[in-house]
Parts: C-alpha cells; sequence; structure tokens
C-alpha cells in the first residue's frame, strides 16, 4: 500500500494537555501537505483552526475527552460548541461507568443524543478497548451500530493502551457494514498502519505517521 492512500486515512492527531499555537499551525500544515482525512486537536483549537485552513483540510475534535463520564448533555453542548466553532468531526468518548455497570439502553442513549446534535457531521464513538471485556467489545459494536454514529474507535491515546490488531479485526466483524473502523493509539510504524487497514480500519488516529514520512522524504533528498 502507498503512502500516500494510508496518509489520506490518517486522523494526524496531537491532543497533549499543553500543545501551543504554534504546534497546531504545524499540525495543520504538515496535516495539508501529506492530504491527511483530518487533524484531531483539543477542542480549545478548534477555532482558530479552522480558521487558518479553511476548506483545505477537516478538523476533528474530541468530547468528554479523555474520561468520558461528563453528562450526555453536557457532551451534547461539548459537541455543539466545537460545530459552531467549525469542527467537521467529532469523536466522543462513552461513558464507561455505564458499560461495567452494563447499563446498555442508558449508553446507546447518551450516543443517540450526541448525534443528535451532529446531523450533517461526523461522530466517531471511542470505546476505551483496553478496559474492556471480550464481552463489553462486542456488545458496544452492537449498541454504536444501533445508535447512528458514523464510527467506532478503539482508543483515547491516553490510558492503559491503544489499538491492536485483534480488537480492530473484532471489531470489523461485530459492527454493521455501514459503522466503520477507527485505529488509534499505538499506531507507530507503516507495518502497523498497514495491518490496522487490512484488518478492517477505515480511519488511523496518530501523530507518528506523517513523522515518518517526513523522515523518508529527507532521507530521499539526502
Amino acid at each position: 500500500m502507498e503512502l500516500k492512500d494510508i496518509l489520506s486515512r490518517c486522523d494526524h492527531t496531537l491532543l497533549r494537555q499543553d500543545c501551543s499555537v504554534a504546534e497546531i499551525i504545524k499540525l495543520c500544515d504538515e496535516g495539508i501537505r501529506f492530504g491527511c482525512a483530518s487533524v484531531c486537536i483539543p477542542p480549545c483549537h478548534v477555532a482558530g483552526a479552522k480558521n487558518y485552513v479553511g476548506d483545505r483540510l477537516k478538523i476533528c475534535t474530541v468530547i468528554g475527552f479523555p474520561n468520558g463520564y461528563s453528562t450526555p448533555r453536557t457532551k451534547a453542548f461539548e459537541a455543539q460548541d466545537a460545530i459552531k466553532n467549525g469542527a467537521d468531526e467529532i469523536d466522543m468518548v462513552i461513558n464507561l461507568a455505564m458499560v461495567k455497570d452494563a447499563c446498555w439502553e442508558s449508553l446507546l442513549e447518551e450516543i443517540k443524543t450526541v448525534r443528535d446534535f451532529t446531523q450533517g457531521h461526523v461522530l466517531k464513538v471511542i470505546i476505551e478497548t483496553c478496559l474492556l471485556t471480550e464481552e463489553e467489545k462486542r456488545m458496544l459494536c452492537q449498541i454504536v451500530s444501533a445508535s447512528g454514529a458514523d464510527y467506532i474507535k478503539t482508543s483515547t491515546g491516553f490510558s492503559t493502551g491503544g489499538a491492536t490488531r485483534e480488537d480492530v479485526k473484532l471489531m470489523r466483524e461485530c459492527c454493521e457494514e455501514h459503522v466503520k473502523v477507527k485505529a488509534s493509539g499505538g499506531i507507530k510504524t507503516l507495518e502497523d498502519a498497514e495491518d490496522m487497514i487490512a484488518l478492517g480500519a477505515d480511519r488511523l488516529g496518530t501523530s507518528r505517521l506523517v513523522k515518518l514520512a517526513i523522515e523518508l522524504e529527507e532521507k530521499g533528498a539526502e
């Protein structure tokens, strides 16, 4: 698979708590240069980034991030505010306490609430696979499939682990066809990226792939 095709599926990501405006601008420049699917950035940077990139690049942001335990109404407000500020795509973290308490109907309603406020925009649902049992992962595939969300996403990158090949395979097998899979966290090599795509990931959340592309360009110039 060609590098440009991999990068076209990449949400070029910077979600560090102390990232600066200069770093966000650099991220956007790289996202445009390498044809990334989007840049994924903190909500506080959305308006500035959208003003900077215009229609040249999609802006993705996160809500309920990274812990997911804010209320559904709070998440809905966050999503609405992000879209008002120019976000094209929303990555929401589910309430994992609801998962552990098996409050499946409440969890479905939470996602649907956010979906109601994000119509016309891409919604990705982060389930934080590293904290789940296999049974919980399978159940969440069903719930996300029924919610109207566009994607199911493995990880925040802020917990105990990121995307694994096994989880991507499971999610692709268990979700309905209309739900796409985003693998995020721990994707460090081109082999990782190719494997995730081969197993069914439509999007990759990572900061490393663009860095690899830049390194390859520099080696070629030498």
